[in-house]
């Protein structure tokens, strides 16, 4: 046997052994799709981190009610806003406790200090733990959080005060998103500068969350046990599980075998085996995603419109939709998805053949090869989608080479725009079109690496600027239905579906809500014996 072979070998006998054992009652076993990209969930943007770190690990300041997009007290119990919509004053929660786990052991509960540590680490360049984020802070830069924030005051130890540069609508939804409301510990932090060490924070997490970080073996299996201190109540299971299984018919396998009681990602076509199984249930949604293509508009030939249009005219979404959903999926136009208040359902589908011929000849597109990347693994096959857009684009003597990568390297490379194309989704994290549009298509989001579109329209900016700075629904409606249309007219993205989610649940499993925003939450769940 080769030391590769011997090494998966282990790998797989070492998940089948903690799969068995994780039946047990009070123990939640779940196949995961991907591997996490690390565990401090401020410099991440990848909604399966989001399941691994942001949820389980941490609370934020604010938090959605579950299953709806709804603003709650979380770690902030109430709050007020000043008539001008500039000034919130933030009270927090008291009794709060930081996990203790072998590398802390907290010596006080959450206050004022540590929302001031993690905002200021973020928003402020010459803060100590600032340069400790490798990947840098994608979403915060990407939502231009900087430029909004004009002060954090700490009034009391439980009580903070933001001002901000201008108005801004979404601002407390905002503070609900994993990405950025999420709290750390300041005490913590300072503990690991002392010794140089403030990169632990990714692989050696503490956070308030239900429950508390045991062990990551890499793409490979994340144990967790139960915050037994945990605010608002400790979780009904004493361990869970994080199984990591990129092949999704792997993941079917376990399901089917009991070896997990949950799965996430499950394709469209493999609804029926549950469907027809008494000790499972196919819990369907849908979510407020997109499924796109971000061409990238700094690159030759994609920086012309017309080019970028006749890429659009040339799909054939239906053939996708039955060949890669199974026809669980409908076909999108706008980047905002249907069921988002804002959505402007008038923009008509592209599809001419040999308008988008007339288009390439027209751009001056040589035949040069294109690359798109797409990613391994997740609910759809991705590859097959690719295949096909490849031959679709083919067809109108457009050359495409597809480079498929693990889902952390595509999001690192394109966002660098290393890519010409790249095949994306995007699921909202707050509920407001502004989540949408800001972090993927605003000019800030090309600096921060969100925007892998690389597109920058300062008209469009000024857009939805005007959008977050009114509280008007009906005014900031007309203004993204403004922003749709020049989106759309310019081919800043290319929609392609509105996706159902799937995910499998043994019967045991009990208490799962959906969430509106894609993730996969088990807070809240039990499971019987």
């Amino acid at each position: 046997m080769s030391a590769l072979a011997l090494r998966r070998w282990l790998v797989a006998s070492t998940i089948s052994c903690t799969l068995c054992v994780a039946q047990a009652a009070g123990m939640l076993t779940v196949c995961t799709e991907s591997s996490p990209e690390g565990f401090d969930i401020a410099q991440y943007e990848l909604s399966v981190t989001t399941d691994a770190a942001g949820i389980p690990l941490y609370d934020q300041l604010l938090r959605f009610e579950p299953g709806t997009t709804r603003v709650v007290p979380g770690l902030v119990e109430r709050w007020d806003i000043s008539a001008d919509g500039l000034v919130y004053t933030l009270h927090l929660r008291k009794g709060v406790k930081f996990h203790t786990t072998p590398w802390f052991k907290p010596t006080r509960d959450f206050n004022a200090d540590d929302v001031m540590f993690s905002i200021n680490r973020m928003n402020d360049k010459s803060h100590p733990a600032y340069s400790a984020a490798k990947n840098g802070y994608v979403y915060w830069e990407g939502m231009s959080m900087r430029a909004l924030i004009k002060s954090l005051d700490k009034l009391d130890d439980m009580t903070v005060r933001f001002t901000l540069t201008r108005p801004e609508a979404p601002f407390l939804a905002d503070l609900a998103i994993q990405t950025i409301g999420s709290v750390f510990s300041a005490e913590y932090g300072t503990q690991l500068r002392k010794v140089g060490q403030l990169d632990k924070m990714n692989t050696e997490p503490v956070g308030t969350g239900p429950f508390v970080f045991k062990s990551y073996q890499k793409d490979a299996v994340i144990r967790y046990a139960a915050n037994t201190a945990y605010w608002d109540g400790a979780p009904k299971v004493d361990t869970m599980i994080f199984a990591i299984t990129l092949d999704p018919n792997v993941r079917l396998q376990r399901l089917k075998a009991g070896e997990c009681l949950a799965g996430i990602g499950i394709k469209s076509e493999s609804a029926h085996v549950f469907d027809q199984d008494a000790n499972m249930t196919m819990v369907r949604s849908t979510p407020l995603q997109t499924n796109y293509l971000a061409p990238n508009a700094k690159r030759k030939y994609m920086s012309d419109k017309r080019f970028r249009q006749a890429l659009w005219l040339a799909l054939d979404k239906k053939t996708v939709i039955a060949s890669v959903y199974g026809g669980i999926a409908s076909p999108a136009t706008s980047f905002l998805p249907p069921s988002m208040w804002g959505y402007d359902g008038s923009l008509p589908e592209r599809h001419d053949v040999e308008q988008a011929k007339a288009l390439v000849k027209a751009s001056g597109y040589d035949g040069s090869e294109l690359v798109l990347f797409a990613r391994v693994g997740g609910a759809s096959d991705a590859k097959r989608a690719a295949e096909l857009m490849q031959a679709d684009w083919a067809s109108i003597g457009v050359k495409v080479r597809v480079q498929m990568m693990e889902i952390g390297e595509l999001y690192k490379r394109a966002g660098k725009g290393e890519h010409d194309i790249v095949l994306l989704a995007w699921v909202s994290d707050n509920g407001d079109p502004d989540n949408f549009l800001t972090p993927n298509l605003s000019c800030a989001a090309v600096e921060g690496g969100g925007n892998k579109s690389q597109w920058c329209n300062k008209a469009f900016d000024e857009i939805i600027d005007a959008a977050r700075k009114t509280a008007d629904l009906k005014k900031r409606s007309e203004l993204y239905a403004k922003a749709q249309r020049l989106v759309y007219d310019e081919v800043a993205v290319i929609p392609l579906i509105s996706p159902t989610q799937m995910t499998a649940l043994n019967k045991r499993v009990k208490g799962f809500v959906t969430s509106p925003f894609g993730n996969s939450d088990f807070r809240n769940v039990s499971v019987s014996p």
